[in-house]
């Protein structure tokens, strides 16, 4: 980080020292897959399986942010999706270039903060985000949304899951971030802050996420939004 300021990108940088070193908490979250994490599960997201077999999300170009073990990357890639998935955490990405060579399907898997990697311009047919969204601290949130912009096609799609406020217990003003230095785990969303956050896309769909009692083909735990929105 440079010890003078002379870009915006900079005070970002600065901001994110504040809280924690994302790429060494993520690898140490991974390092042992025997956790009981519930999205450690083998199965992709529910709402995502359902918005293919209802038709909303067609075979084309994906791009998944932060992807983890790569569950729902696999899956997409298997009926066909062209996929690009990014995470922060070499751990994670190497559990799911296992998966994905196990099943024998080609995801093109990209270590790197989504901020700092120089992706495709106007490329992707859809951008889903499973459990990435919450983890963005506030001063990054524009470039996240700046992100979906450029890299999205004009009447693509936008999905996402993200911690529900009420049900994480988890509605931390943004300011507190930053007196605390710390998002404690996640920043939690209220229906009012998803609509706000997101208001420049057209809303498609925006509930809970079903719940998927384990062992099952698909994940889903009820303190989560599933949203599907269209650029």
């Amino acid at each position: 980080m440079t010890k003078t300021i002379t870009k915006n990108e900079h005070v970002y940088d600065m901001l994110d020292s504040l809280l924690r070193d994302e790429g060494q908490f993520w690898n140490s979250f991974y390092e042992d897959r025997n956790k009981k994490i519930p999205f450690f599960v083998d199965g992709a997201d529910e709402n995502l399986v359902d918005y293919v077999e209802r038709g909303l999300i067609k075979p084309g170009r994906v791009l998944e942010l932060g992807c983890g073990p790569g569950r729902n990357a696999i899956f997409l890639a298997e009926l066909g999706f062209e996929v690009d998935a990014v995470d922060l955490s070499s751990e994670g990405l190497e559990w799911a270039r296992e998966r994905a060579s196990e099943k024998g399907v080609d995801v093109n898997f990209i270590q790197g903060n989504i901020f700092k990697l120089d992706l495709p311009h106007n490329h992707y047919d859809f951008i889903y985000d499973s459990g990435c969204f919450h983890h963005v601290p506030p001063h990054r949130r524009v470039s996240y949304l700046n992100l979906l912009n450029d890299c999205l096609k004009t009447g693509g799609h936008f999905a996402i899951t993200c911690f529900d406020a009420e049900g994480m217990g988890l509605d931390i003003p943004d300011m507190e971030v930053y007196k605390e230095r710390t998002m404690k785990g996640g920043l939690g969303y209220t229906l009012e802050k998803m609509q706000e956050v997101f208001s420049q896309f057209h809303e498609l769909e925006l509930r809970k996420m079903n719940e998927i009692k384990q062992p099952a083909k698909t994940f889903g735990v009820p303190f989560l939004w599933a949203a599907l929105y269209k650029r």
